[in-house]
């Protein structure tokens, strides 16, 4: 198998994700690369794409002022998988809002049949790290690194539930997408990384 693999470049934890994607990469056995996604032309030329972690609302308005984000909506319509981690998977998200500030106007994907709260489990302050039980990567529990993170209140049809911490929802796969409140990438192992790569299967 063959793959290029982007991660959104625009802000955020980038080089984490690359990381994690060229040693997931290895461990399937797979040739392919890792590249960095900054412009329409970027989104072209990638098999696959990684929303990462950061600022959700910087990110987002940088992609829309560039033409990113209407690329990349075009390609997932046209079954590009996609994964977006904590300020990735408020950027999937049909609607957004913050648990401190309410309702916001940033910029969305608006691919995956969700609501996201944002700053669900508190500040930066409040970061903490858990063990996971996610089903589909087996029965070996999963780092999960919180860190301002969000959750889903609401799914839609179509959306399945891969985990849930204290009863919230916060990792889902809608078909070709994949969001998580977590970060992977932090983890210290790619069996996220690899879950979400056999998507181009």
């Amino acid at each position: 198998m063959k793959a290029v693999v982007g991660v959104l470049a625009l802000q955020g934890d980038v080089e984490e994700h690359i990381a994690a994607t060229h040693l997931a990469l290895e461990r399937l056995g797979w040739q392919g690369e890792t590249v960095w996604v900054k412009t329409p032309k970027d989104v072209e030329r990638i098999d696959t794409l990684i929303v990462p972690g950061g600022e959700s609302t910087v990110m987002a308005g940088l992609a829309t002022f560039n033409g990113t984000i209407m690329a990349i909506k075009d390609r997932v319509r046209r079954g590009m998988p996609i994964m977006g981690t904590c300020a990735g998977m408020i950027t999937l998200a049909t609607r957004a809002y913050d648990r401190f500030v309410g309702e916001t106007s940033q910029p969305l994907l608006g691919v995956m049949d969700m609501v996201v709260e944002r700053n669900s489990f508190g500040r930066q302050r409040e970061s903490f790290e858990a063990d996971l039980a996610i089903p589909a990567l087996g029965e070996r529990s999963f780092k999960g690194v919180f860190i301002r993170s969000p959750a889903v209140r609401e799914v839609g049809q179509g959306v399945g539930v891969l985990s849930k911490y204290n009863g919230t929802i916060i990792a889902v796969q809608q078909q070709n997408m994949i969001a998580t409140a977590f970060h992977p990438e932090l983890s210290g192992e790619t069996r996220f990384h690899e879950f979400f790569l056999q998507l181009l299967k």
